[in-house]
């Protein structure tokens, strides 16, 4: 057992299969968050899955800190999301430096009526613990190989092949689905001979994890050309137990493994609390990395029966935080399309529509991702003399000041109705894109809320199901006798229905903000899909299928 904080490392040996060339629903390579998010997921829709992983604990470093709510409502429905909130920092507020001098404050929305904040820091070795914790909860829909890495791969037209090898031998199994979760080096996207496309970025970090034990709130902190790191970046983020997270920018033609040794670390540090005063207080080395930006990505996901996710897929830089929350968002579009597929209740096209939905997502995050990256870490003269005015402007103009915003990371909308097949049968929006993720709610108990049982949000009560929820009277149509014979197959299909009866009185904010007298369908991965005025089950069972297939 290794501990850092307060969190202690559990250990897992490797072993060898009692059954040799066993066969799988899903293979999953790579049980980081993004794989342990899709394993989970499936069990959730009562699919089975195989999970390898070449380490032998979950991952030792932050790397990855920053949730977005999008990704908060994600593991909310793989419920898992109360660990997350007690032990992940809540923050809503931004600050950038230039020099020693504040230039720019900015805070994300977040209203009392909020269920979720925008925003929590919390370390990645924990964000895997809690999935891995949710994982066990179904021990006999997910298996886990620990310390086993695929070394071999056989690509066929029903599945593939896989040779595992750990410290005991090598052994030999197969699978219906290979999931590619297996990060930025992909073993698997190497053998089939694919490359991410894309801009990689000249900027180099160091990303170090110290324990201090400072008072400053949770905020988001950047540095343009400080004292202590004269021409460059630094930034800082508070984390759970009393460690603190500190990226600095190094010469483009610095060594990266000279870079992160504690002896190097150490001094840049030692300047860097020194100049925000709190050089005086006493700090512990806990761990060093490195990385590039980059936005790169595969031109298609799912190649026969092998589909990418996560860092497999896309790279994205740190800014923004979108590489982990993208990662989490594949997972979520995924794990319910897969298990459909392996049900026989959808046919193989709604896996090139996970690809496509969310190559969509990619560009939106690359455009981003890049504009930040650009002003964190410009690679040509140009755009570092660009940056240079818009910092010395930035002191007494507001408005330039702007620049400097990360562009925070915000859930993806697919945008295109026939992408998915969406059915707005009356082509009521109310202001949303036609595959959007639809604004919570809070929503009150009582004899004209029936559905539900005590004060709570609207999505709290969606689950990992097509849901069509129903607001006010005259809106679900009754199915006739003819309907039902022709639709004898309705259960195959799961259909969750939630019905709030009453006038829009009964629920204020529920009908001000999504508005009444109206049918929302969603899919199991809550985005909406179709709006209607007055709808039956038998057609709502028929938009589904259309979505699916």
């Amino acid at each position: 057992m290794d501990k850092i904080g307060q969190f202690v490392y559990e250990r897992f040996t490797p072993l060898l299969p009692k059954e040799q060339n066993a066969h799988h629903p899903i293979i999953i390579a790579g049980g980081g968050p993004v794989g342990l998010a899709i394993a989970l997921g499936l069990a959730r829709q009562g699919v089975k899955s195989l999970v390898i992983e070449a380490d032998n604990s979950v991952c030792e470093g932050s790397r990855a800190i920053c949730l977005s709510r999008r990704s908060l409502q994600i593991l909310q429905r793989l419920g898992v999301l109360e660990p997350f909130l007690q032990k992940g920092l809540p923050w809503t507020t931004g600050r950038s430096y230039y020099k020693d001098v504040e230039v720019l404050r900015f805070d994300m929305p977040y209203a009392k009526t909020d269920k979720l904040p925008p925003m929590i820091n919390i370390a990645q070795y924990h964000i895997e613990q809690f999935l891995l914790d949710g994982v066990r909860q179904y021990p006999h829909l997910v298996d886990i190989h620990w310390a086993s890495s695929v070394t071999q791969m056989q690509a066929m037209a029903d599945g593939v092949k896989l040779q595992v090898t750990n410290a005991l031998g090598s052994y030999e199994v197969g699978a219906n689905y290979l999931v590619a979760a297996d990060g930025g080096q992909s073993f698997v996207r190497k053998s089939l001979g694919l490359k991410l496309e894309g801009q990689a970025f000249t900027g180099k970090f160091v990303i170090v994890d110290i324990a201090l034990n400072s008072s400053f709130p949770t905020q988001r902190r950047a540095w343009f050309d400080c004292a202590c790191n004269p021409g460059s970046t630094m930034l800082m983020h508070k984390q759970p137990e009393g460690i603190w997270r500190i990226d600095y920018q190094i010469p483009d033609d610095a060594d990266l493994e000279e870079a992160i040794l504690e002896v190097n670390v150490r001094p840049v540090v030692e300047r860097h609390l020194a100049s925000i005063g709190e050089g005086h207080l006493p700090w512990t080395f806990v761990w060093s990395s490195a990385y590039r930006a980059g936005t790169m990505t595969l031109q298609n996901y799912v190649h026969e029966r092998i589909i990418f996710a996560g860092n497999a897929a896309h790279a994205m830089p740190i800014f923004g935080v979108r590489g982990l929350n993208s990662g989490l968002e594949d997972a979520d579009n995924l794990a319910w399309k897969l298990a459909m597929v392996v049900k026989g209740e959808a046919t193989e096209k709604l896996l090139q529509n996970y690809s496509s939905e969310r190559i969509a997502a990619y560009h939106v995050n690359a455009y981003h991702a890049g504009k930040s990256t650009d002003f964190m870490a410009p690679g040509t003269r140009g755009l570092a003399l660009m940056r240079e005015a818009a910092l010395s402007l930035s002191i007494g103009y507001p408005s330039i000041a702007s620049l400097l915003n990360p562009r925070q990371t915000s859930a993806a909308a697919y945008g295109v109705p026939r992408m998915l097949g969406s059915y707005f049968t009356d082509g009521l929006q109310r202001g949303y894109a036609p595959v959007d993720v639809p604004v919570n709610a809070p929503v009150v108990a009582g004899q004209e809320a029936p559905d539900c049982s005590a004060q709570g949000y609207l999505l709290d009560r969606i689950q990992s199901r097509f849901t069509l929820l129903v607001l006010g009277d005259n809106v679900l149509t009754p199915r006739t006798t003819e309907q039902q014979a022709k639709a004898p197959h309705d259960a195959y299909l799961p259909l969750d229905v939630l019905h709030w009866s009453g006038d829009a009185n009964s629920q204020p904010a529920l009908s001000t903000i999504w508005g009444w007298s109206r049918a929302y369908l969603l899919r199991p991965d809550g985005y909406l899909v179709g709006i209607y005025s007055e709808i039956s089950i038998n057609n709502a069972q028929a938009a589904i299928k259309t979505i699916v297939n």
